[in-house]
């Protein structure tokens, strides 16, 4: 008799966006003239900048070619003009030292984030933010380390800690151990971004309880604030507790393309059993380079071409639009008496619901009356329940005509 997985059968009923489209397409179909504008789903609008386009094509006639042909990727980490591009580009200027052995090429940051944790015994102890992007507890429940959720959607065994309006939506440390410890900043979904004396205290804290932190910098291109660290690395002893993942998703338009990366340090430790340490980064390889087989030259050839200085003005041009889309938000909406967080180093709206509406309640007036798709809060842990989640990721007009309608709301 065949057994199946028990740990799925504890996730909550559905999957968040798959949720939010089911909903919209039910209110499509009962309303065909409507014309919905979707600040929900943070997919980009945009296309790929031409410098990318025209390394993909040169790449594309490359693989035509016998002699320039490229099949798998022998070492399964990454091309070497990526990975050389990136810790020229990304780490360097910041003063931060990475090793080519230490970069990993992958097809999203989702991925990485959802299947690091595979690494790791089921009895750690894993901590996240709340709300929190919902890949990190999931893809915990699924390999066994919680147990059921409770009334809230919270997971017995998970510690959670409350990201409010009081802290800045920036989790405090944990009064219990926490071996496993998922940040993200700019963080998803509330566009809060810490500070380098926020981030220290995360470092001492994993090497005083010799934890890890996974850190999700998928959106460290739209900070702007020049005192604010784009890379956990750039805090004193981080390489000895922290992974970082980087995603060329939102930074150059990637969602439908596919390529991120991991920066997993040699100076990283876990332990066995017996107390003795072992360093995390060839188990990982071992682990990236058995399930995958590494993304496509063509994809790669386009990463790398972000660098050149044509693409980061191509890709700088494109942020700074979506950066102007939630500065519109936040003025337009605070205009109308909301209240509203993030927006200025992420290109996410964080929008306090009115008194009496929950999430899922203020989603579907939104979406009724002004034809609007958020996010729900609700949708990203307990203490997202309050709140709606607007993303910067569309055309302009679109941004500028969603803000009026929130007059109906």
């Amino acid at each position: 008799m065949i057994n199946i997985n028990e740990n799925f059968l504890k996730l909550q009923a559905g999957y968040l966006f798959p949720e939010i489209g089911r909903r919209v397409s039910a209110f499509a179909k009962a309303n065909p003239d409507a014309d919905i504008i979707k600040l929900g789903i943070g997919d980009v609008t945009e296309p790929l900048a031409p410098a990318v386009i025209e390394a993909m094509h040169d790449a594309v006639d490359e693989m035509s070619r016998i002699e320039t042909f490229h099949g798998y990727d022998d070492s399964g980490r990454g091309y070497d003009f990526l990975i050389d591009a990136i810790i020229k580009n990304d780490y360097a200027p910041r003063g931060v030292k990475i090793e080519p052995s230490e970069v990993f090429i992958s097809d999203g940051s989702k991925c990485d984030t959802g299947n690091f944790q595979e690494i790791f015994g089921i009895d750690n102890v894993v901590g996240v933010a709340d709300p929190v992007y919902p890949v990190y507890v999931d893809t915990n429940v699924m390999a066994g380390r919680t147990g059921s959720a409770d009334d809230k959607g919270r997971y017995g065994k998970i510690v959670y800690m409350p990201c409010t309006a009081q802290n800045d939506f920036v989790p405090e440390l944990p009064t219990k151990d926490v071996d496993l410890i998922y940040l993200c900043f700019p963080n998803n979904p509330t566009g809060a971004v810490a500070n380098k004396a926020q981030l220290a205290k995360w470092v001492e804290y994993a090497k005083e309880h010799k934890s890890i932190i996974l850190f999700d910098a998928a959106y460290e291109a739209f900070i702007s604030d020049p005192e604010l660290p784009h890379s956990i690395y750039e805090i004193d002893g981080a390489k000895e507790v922290a992974v970082e993942f980087r995603s060329f998703s939102k930074t150059a338009g990637f969602t439908g393309v596919r390529c991120a990366f991991t920066i997993v340090p040699k100076k990283l430790k876990a332990y066995k059993a017996d107390g003795s340490a072992c360093e995390v980064n060839p188990i990982w390889a071992r682990r990236h380079c058995t399930k995958f087989n590494g993304v496509s030259y063509i994809t790669q050839k386009g990463a790398a071409a972000v660098y050149s200085p044509a693409g980061k003005k191509q890709i700088r041009q494109t942020i700074e639009l979506y950066m102007s889309n939630a500065a519109l938000i936040c003025r337009g909406l605070s205009d109308l008496g909301y209240d509203v967080y993030g927006g200025v180093n992420a290109p996410y709206v964080w929008l306090k619901t009115p008194a009496g509406f929950g999430s899922w309640n203020f989603f579907d007036r939104v979406l009724e009356k002004a034809h609007v798709v958020g996010t729900p809060g609700a949708g990203f842990g307990a203490a997202g329940e309050g709140y709606l989640r607007l993303s910067a990721f569309n055309k302009t007009e679109k941004v500028k005509e969603a803000v009026k309608r929130f007059e109906q709301v």
